[in-house]
């Protein structure tokens, strides 16, 4: 047992296996994404690529999961403004 979960402290995660484990909401990048790009830059690189050259990129795309099931049992009330934007809602 975590000490938020022992505390009944709602927290936030930035991966989407928080909320699958229990946790209340991730939210962040797709780590998928981030190793692909990370594979990329690694092949110019090798090609022969300088890396002060190489342009810095941020993730465009993020996911927000929702453990309902987890809320209820910190007596939060999820907005359903908040759930209507999520992309995973776990119950």
């Amino acid at each position: 047992m975590t000490v938020a979960a022992h505390e009944k402290l709602p927290t936030i995660y930035f991966e989407d296996e928080f909320p699958n484990a229990g946790g209340l909401i991730s939210y962040g990048s797709s780590l998928a994404d981030v190793y692909r790009q990370m594979g990329l830059y690694a092949g110019k690189i090798l090609k022969g690529a300088k890396p002060s050259e190489l342009p810095v990129e941020q993730p465009t795309k993020f996911r927000m999961a929702i453990n309902l099931k987890t809320a209820r049992e910190l007596g939060i009330a999820v907005p359903p403004r908040l759930l209507a934007t999520a992309d995973e809602v776990i119950d």
